[in-house]
């Protein structure tokens, strides 16, 4: 079996290549252990210098985690995907808050887990192939892995619309949520990254980055904005569909054919991480809701529905909007218990990238 995680050094760089390009290099445990086992022996060696994180194959950087491991963990009561979500969340926080530039590829799809190990980088490569989404609502999860924090500080009610939909977004919009830093074309990515091994960050991107093809999501800011401003899911749908907007009305569609609780939980998710602070304290909470998350029964069916069974026809519990109580809510955020619980150091607020 070839190795899911190549780990190499190329001049100045330490590279970090997904390599399970027929999954789409779906993250596993051992790969996000070995991730982190990397980037922690790369974080003091003087010989390295950057991190360039890509993926295998043609398709994409990830598309997330391992979906069908987490469907049979749901499934039959297991705990692996606790432990690997806890795994997971401490690696976001540690590329988060890596000392030395981490340039990561997003090229092509970045779902999930995918955005969990790009967009907490401080050097964030899109192409005109990009496709950045959070789609959990439509497997009945929540977005997680720093999710909830990156869409909550995107502009005006952006973020709002990106987690509820599940939409991708091509560069362009990538960088209008601040999901992205750079636009460079996918024919100069191997270019830049041979310059990576042996100039600055700074002099290899002069040489790359270009302008972004056209996105959507500007020319749509005044209807999102006043849309999902809304304090509920319910008068969220309600507005886009009395918009008389088109692309609002459709907006509408995709949500009601989302999972009801997990709507409502992302929408609590996103408003309670503006004030939660920094990064760790909202990957603390997304820790709490993705394990009550995986109790649920919405998760086990939406992973059949779009995954397993592939029939695209989940039968939610509750089936609608009004049967999702706010207590229903609220025990997705019920502590775990002092053994349970994710517990991530702060951070330092003088931090500063030294480069």
């Amino acid at each position: 079996m070839s190795e899911e995680v190549l780990v190499t050094t190329e001049g100045r760089t330490g590279r970090l290549i997904l390599n399970r390009p027929r999954a789409l290099n779906a993250l596993t445990r051992p790969m996000v252990l070995r991730i982190e086992e990397a980037l922690t022996a790369w974080r003091d060696d003087p010989a390295v210098d950057v991190v360039v994180i890509s993926g295998a194959g043609e398709r994409g950087l990830c598309a997330g985690g391992d979906i069908r491991a987490i469907h049979e963990d749901a499934r039959t009561g297991g705990t692996a995907s606790a432990d690997f979500w806890r795994d997971e969340y401490r690696l976001n926080a540690l590329i988060a808050r890596y000392p030395k530039p981490y340039v990561a590829l997003m090229d092509g799809i970045v779902m999930g887990g995918g955005v969990g190990v790009s967009a907490h980088g401080s050097v964030r490569i899109v192409t005109e192939r990009s496709r950045v989404a959070m789609p959990e609502t439509g497997i009945g999860f929540v977005p997680d892995v720093g999710g909830t924090y990156l869409l909550a500080l995107a502009p005006g009610e952006l973020g709002t619309h990106l987690a509820l939909t599940g939409a991708p977004v091509g560069a362009a919009d990538a960088l209008l949520c601040g999901l992205a830093d750079h636009f460079v074309p996918s024919d100069r990515l191997d270019r830049l990254v041979q310059d990576l091994s042996r100039t600055s960050v700074h002099g290899a991107l002069a040489e790359h980055v270009g302008q972004a093809p056209p996105g959507e999501l500007a020319a749509r800011r005044e209807w999102i904005d006043h849309c999902y401003a809304a304090a509920t899911v319910e008068e969220i749908v309600d507005r886009l569909v009395g918009s008389g907007v088109p692309a609002a009305e459709e907006a509408a569609t995709t949500l009601n054919s989302k999972s009801p609780t997990a709507l409502k939980v992302t929408l609590t998710s996103l408003r309670r991480a503006r004030s939660l602070g920094p990064l760790e304290r909202v990957l603390e909470q997304e820790y709490r809701v993705s394990c009550a998350a995986l109790a649920s029964p919405d998760l086990v069916e939406g992973i059949r529905a779009q995954v397993i069974d592939k029939d695209r026809d989940p039968r939610w519990s509750p089936a609608r909007l009004a049967g999702v109580t706010d207590e229903d809510v609220a025990r997705f955020f019920t502590p775990l218990g002092t053994d349970r619980e994710l517990r991530l150091s702060s951070p330092d607020p003088l931090q500063e990238v030294p480069w």
